[in-house]
């Protein structure tokens, strides 16, 4: 397989990871809703998980499963958030790979491959929950939200897009105790991307290089000046 197939095949599995999860972690918010749950309805709740969130890092454990339980792929690494619209996944296992958004264009950087893809952040996030993050729309204006019962400890709500376009079919959020404990993601092609994080901080400071990203000397870049 050509080394430029190869990325692209990576790169749109990470997009889909990336924004889906970017807008787990923009729900996240300590537990001060808590207390609310029995009597809010589900929109009132998830918009109120974004209440006075800044910035948001963890570790994270993702399985990509074939949407009948067999194990397709696995990942390890971390992820920072900082509002509006900037994101950091630092993969490290099973190979160092980046994906970065500085607010006006999206990273995907290979270190194996010695190859980056760089596109424009509005076009590739359009109609994702991503856009969420610079968005003053309410969540329930882009997304049908309900709340599921209650499994393995965590509080769940389901969010299915409204709009047809989105590329993916749905994502649950689970929450314990007030805070981001999992997150799947469901795309059409019945894929389910399977996110738990640990290790969560809120209202971090982060570096302001944290989520700026200058391709490596020698590295092929894909996208930029239309290439």
């Amino acid at each position: 397989m050509p080394k430029t197939h190869s990325l692209a095949h990576s790169m749109h599995s990470a997009v889909s990871l990336c924004v889906a999860s970017l807008l787990a972690a923009g729900l996240f918010a300590a537990g001060l809703f808590a207390a609310a749950l029995a009597v809010a309805s589900p929109a009132t709740q998830v918009e109120g998980y974004m209440a006075g969130l800044s910035s948001w890092s963890a570790d994270f454990a993702q399985t990509i499963d074939d949407g009948q339980g067999k194990i397709l792929r696995t990942a390890a690494g971390h992820l920072y958030l900082q509002r509006p619209g900037k994101f950091r996944w630092d993969y490290t296992d099973p190979s160092e790979q980046l994906v970065l958004a500085d607010g006006k264009q999206i990273w995907f950087y290979d270190k194996d491959l010695a190859q980056a893809n760089v596109r424009d952040m509005d076009a590739t996030l359009a109609s994702t929950p991503a856009m969420l993050l610079s968005s003053s729309d309410p969540v329930s204006s882009q997304f049908d939200i309900s709340a599921l019962p209650a499994s393995e400890g965590l509080q769940w709500f389901r969010l299915k897009p409204k709009r047809a376009s989105a590329d993916f079919q749905s994502v649950k959020i689970g929450f314990a105790k007030g805070e981001l404990s999992q997150m799947l993601l469901v795309d059409k092609l019945n894929q389910v991307t399977r996110l738990k994080f640990s290790a969560p901080k809120r209202n971090q400071q982060f570096p302001p290089d944290l989520f700026t990203f200058t391709p490596p000397e020698g590295v092929d870049v894909i996208g930029r000046d239309g290439k």
